[in-house]
């Protein structure tokens, strides 16, 4: 049985390359290894403890070809990169568990809100032995036409195993994020105008100082933001951060 289920995950895992996805990673845990597939933008794919999560799937269902379907997804706000309902109407979805805040759970067809579990900002709940704390997200200043309000949409810590994952969504450099404690994987926003720069994103790492970090979504109205620049401000200020960079933009492979 072992065999073959490591069999039929390498079967996917060449599948989803063949998709142009970046290869994915592992993170041991005192429970078996956490997979991490990048897929687009801020959508990613964990897989532990067999287990499959979909974090704010988007982007067309053939990205999501020979990727596992999901027992469980997140979705952190209400904007189409985050929650793309044509999509998750084409991908086999049927089956999870929706955590989500409640201005995304108002806009899912009613089969998938009877599926949903809501969560405000520092609400807390766990499925498939994960617990799961929403945080927030948001911009600054505080404005009530800001592009991303207070308490509208959520980031998310999971505790998979023993360690600690943070997803950012979209948000700037606000005090909740700077002051999180003991995050093993964050992955981490920088995309003007709708989160913020580069220089933010580094200097709100230095300050939590995660284990890991992989910047994603980083597209905005300029383009892709300068990664490289990331990596060489967070590596400069010597607080053992390991920053991964991986393809978040198949289309733009060379």
């Amino acid at each position: 049985m072992k065999k073959l289920l490591i069999l039929l995950f390498c079967v996917c895992t060449l599948q989803a390359w063949a998709q142009g996805l970046a290869q994915p990673d592992r993170i041991k845990t005192e429970k078996g290894d956490l997979v991490i597939q990048p897929v687009t933008h801020g959508t990613v794919v964990l897989q532990w403890n067999n287990k499959t999560i979909w974090v704010d799937p988007y982007g067309g269902a053939q990205l999501f070809t020979g990727l596992t379907a999901p027992d469980l997804i997140l979705i952190t706000d209400i904007h189409p990169d985050h929650l793309d309902l044509k999509t998750l109407q084409a991908l086999p979805t049927s089956k999870a568990t929706i955590v989500a805040p409640q201005a995304v759970v108002d806009k899912l067809p009613e089969a998938m809100k009877a599926k949903a579990k809501v969560l405000a900002n520092g609400a807390k709940t766990n499925q498939l032995d994960i617990d799961i704390t929403a945080v927030p997200m948001y911009n600054m200043p505080e404005a009530a036409d800001a592009m991303h309000t207070k308490g509208r949409g959520n980031g998310y810590v999971l505790r998979i195993g023993n360690k600690n994952v943070y997803l950012s969504g979209d948000t700037e450099d606000i005090p909740e994020m700077r002051a999180l404690k003991n995050i093993d994987v964050a992955f981490v926003c920088m995309n003007l105008p709708y989160t913020m720069d580069v220089s933010q994103a580094a200097s709100a790492v230095l300050e939590f100082r995660p284990r890991v970090v992989y910047p994603y979504h980083y597209r905005g109205q300029g383009g892709l933001s300068d990664v490289n620049a990331f990596k060489t401000q967070v590596d400069a200020g010597k607080k053992n951060v390991e920053v991964r960079l991986r393809n978040w933009y198949p289309e733009n492979k060379s």
